[in-house]
């Protein structure tokens, strides 16, 4: 997947404070795209940005129940893979239980659920990833500690943030929530502490890389929600943002580097 996987929020922090839920406001700077090229410039002053305001967004939509015991799922070639892998099946896919699945990283450990309902086949191609030892040494490239973006993103072996395993796939929960009124899955909602959800390039750009919510953060619906972070994962990522970013700014690399060193399901 030739192209930067992130959280293209439309809007950043700043933005957010002054455009609310509109879907208009201009879209923010790119993030570094590699953590070599995170700026080493000094950190800015010690004073504290505000908090957001985050009553003044909505709430993650209820998941759309499923009509059906399984779903047929797509996963067209994408090209270069960050790491060879073979595509997750196609047929036949569960759309109800979940899935523990433990992140063994170099800050401590990260347990995840990953729940099929909201996501069957971002679950089916995690699951197929996981097994595959794909994401085994990978580094976590992105942390943001932004007042209304505060996550931890993981997922490309390359660490480059444009890694992908070799394919794409559809967006589902929210925005699969919405088909009914496309225009609201572009207002932000918040994504509460604990979340699990796929980064990506834009609508149905999917791949491998993830993001892992520590504080409440507002984003446009346009970022699959599939599972949820243990309170203990959730320590780890406290201690890791604690860290914070290198070079002080609130958008790079991590400054204690962060290495999935296996996953198991």
């Amino acid at each position: 997947m030739n192209r930067t996987s992130v959280l293209l929020t439309g809007l950043s922090a700043a933005a957010l404070v002054l455009a609310g839920c509109s879907s208009s406001a201009e879209p923010a700077a790119q993030p570094p795209a590699t953590s070599s090229t995170t700026s080493s410039a000094p950190a800015a002053t010690t004073t504290q940005r505000p908090a957001l305001d985050l009553s003044r967004f909505g709430a993650l939509p209820a998941v759309p129940q499923p009509t059906t015991d399984t779903v047929s799922c797509a996963y067209p070639a994408e090209t270069p893979a960050a790491k060879e892998v073979n595509p997750p099946p196609v047929d036949n896919v569960d759309v109800y239980g979940t899935v523990d699945v433990a992140l063994s990283t170099s800050q401590g450990p990260i347990d995840i659920t990953l729940d099929r309902t909201q996501a069957p086949c971002t679950v089916n191609s995690v699951v197929s990833l996981v097994q595959q030892g794909y994401f085994d040494g990978s580094p976590c490239h992105r942390l943001t500690t932004s007042p209304g973006l505060e996550v931890l993103q993981c997922g490309d072996p390359s660490g480059s943030g444009r890694g992908g395993p070799g394919y794409s796939f559809a967006n589902e929960y929210p925005t699969t929530a919405y088909t009914s009124d496309p225009a609201q899955a572009e207002n932000p909602v918040v994504y509460p502490r604990g979340t699990l959800a796929m980064a990506n390039a834009g609508p149905d750009t999917n791949g491998s890389q993830f993001f892992l919510v520590y504080a409440n953060s507002v984003l446009p619906p346009q970022y699959t929600v599939f599972g949820t972070i243990s309170e203990s994962g959730l320590a780890t990522l406290d201690a890791i943002a604690a860290g914070g970013v290198t070079g002080g700014s609130e958008d790079g690399a991590p400054a204690n580097p962060v290495i999935l060193e296996s996953a198991t399901a």
